[in-house]
């Protein structure tokens, strides 16, 4: 029978009580319970128990994608992200959309496109073009795939668009005097290179500025100085990714890091040092490592070298941090515990934690965690079976975590985009 050593499963009081450390037991506990439901007379987490509760999360998704409640008008500047959420998550899961359905979405999608370069957070006129919604309208439209889909995207006027937000510091604003940080770099980045369109002026000082967003905790803050955060450390770490530029970072202290975040009795990831576990770091965290996973490589590479070179005993120490063992940079069956113990509600959907409701955004990021730890990064060293403790009625479609989007949706665009002009490198060779 297929079980989890439970002997992580204790909470950790410590002896001074603060608001933090009591939050943190408490959704210990929270976790607990739910874990308790599982334990046999082993005292072990049975996991043939447990399932992925594929149908419901299908029709919660599908259930978004019609008219929604009026409590969704405070993400009236969000609804390219609704798209992109929704039909991530349906594609994980194996749900191919309706012709018809994905037609009518490239139609929203088309009217939410700025003429002038760049999509808005809702139809245009009467919002700015914004490289979040812009990101995520062009990964909805990948997720789609069609041709329709693809040609829809204004590539000259996208390609002007990314070209006004980048600053010559190798930074990007996300609107026309907007805020500066890493997810500036990595929106512009990914759908730079999603559609062909990547050029020197787009990337020119670009890695250099996100290596300087790297703390003394080894993970990245959203601008120079500040807090290492999962959400900013995924968007660094795969701009550079795309950029062929990880070497930028330092390797250890970002891999420690990511290591770190996951928690110990919940088995998912928090986002911050002290804060609590969140479903939709499972992504963030997860994916980051998964990006990461050729500095891990490198590392491992080197310290067989290391040993075989008879190097010092400090270096060999240091070397043996990255040994391998048969396993992941984290424990990729505890953050599935977490996930389909914890992060599933009975009404469908994907949530932060126990008690919290479910939505679009965490059922997207915690599917998409969900596939990171089931299939390793996109070309892992760690074997080509994926790790599915609960067996293969949990498994996701593969995705490129650089991304977000499933691996063979982004082949299919990067072949399409390919045929077409590469309007960036026109534009330097000019």
């Amino acid at each position: 029978m297929n079980a989890i050593d439970c002997d992580r499963f204790t909470v950790a009081h410590g002896t001074l009580s603060t608001v933090t450390t009591q939050q943190q037991a408490s959704v210990e506990e929270n976790c607990l319970r739910l874990y308790m439901r599982h334990l046999g007379r082993t005292n072990a987490v049975q996991r043939d128990e447990v399932h992925l509760a594929r149908e419901e999360h299908v029709r919660y998704l599908l259930r978004g994608l019609e008219r929604l409640s009026s409590g969704f008008q405070v993400l009236d500047s969000s609804r390219p992200w609704l798209c992109y959420w929704i039909l991530h998550g349906l594609d994980l899961l194996g749900h191919d959309l309706d012709a018809e359905l994905g037609s009518r979405i490239v139609g929203f999608l088309k009217r939410c496109q700025d003429p002038a370069g760049g999509y808005c957070g809702g139809p245009y006129p009467g919002q700015l073009p914004h490289l979040a919604p812009t990101y995520a309208a062009v990964n909805a439209l990948v997720i789609i795939g069609t041709d329709e889909a693809l040609a829809s995207i204004d590539r000259p006027a996208l390609h002007a668009f990314l070209k006004g937000r980048k600053h010559e510091s190798g930074y990007y604003t996300m609107h026309e005097d907007g805020e500066i940080d890493v997810r500036g770099a990595y929106t512009a980045i990914a759908v730079a290179t999603l559609t062909n369109l990547l050029s020197n002026e787009l990337t020119a000082r670009t890695a250099e500025w996100i290596a300087t967003c790297q703390t003394y905790e080894g993970g990245l803050g959203g601008e120079p100085g500040l807090e290492a955060h999962g959400g900013y450390t995924f968007c660094g770490t795969a701009a550079l990714s795309l950029l062929g530029r990880l070497d930028a970072l330092r390797a250890a202290p970002l891999l420690a890091w990511l290591a770190s975040c996951q928690k110990r009795l919940e088995g998912g990831f928090h986002g911050r040092t002290n804060k609590l576990v969140d479903g939709c770091y499972s992504f963030w965290q997860g994916g980051a490592i998964a990006v990461a996973e050729p500095l891990y490589r490198d590392k491992l590479a080197r310290a067989q070298a290391a040993s075989r070179a008879g190097a010092p005993s400090g270096e060999r120490e240091a070397a043996a941090l990255f040994a391998a063992d048969g396993s992941w940079l984290f424990d990729q069956a505890a953050l599935q515990d977490y996930l389909l113990i914890c992060g599933q509600p009975e009404s469908g959907g994907m949530r932060d934690k126990p008690g919290k409701e479910p939505d679009f955004y965490h059922t997207c990021y915690c599917l998409s965690g969900l596939a990171v730890a089931e299939h390793g990064a996109l070309d892992s060293g760690c074997g080509a079976e994926p790790v599915c403790p609960y067996g293969q009625q949990t498994l996701l479609r593969r995705i490129d975590p650089r991304y977000n989007i499933s691996q063979a949706k982004v082949e299919r665009a990067l072949a399409f985009f390919a045929q077409l002009p590469s309007i960036g490198a026109a534009a330097d060779e000019g």
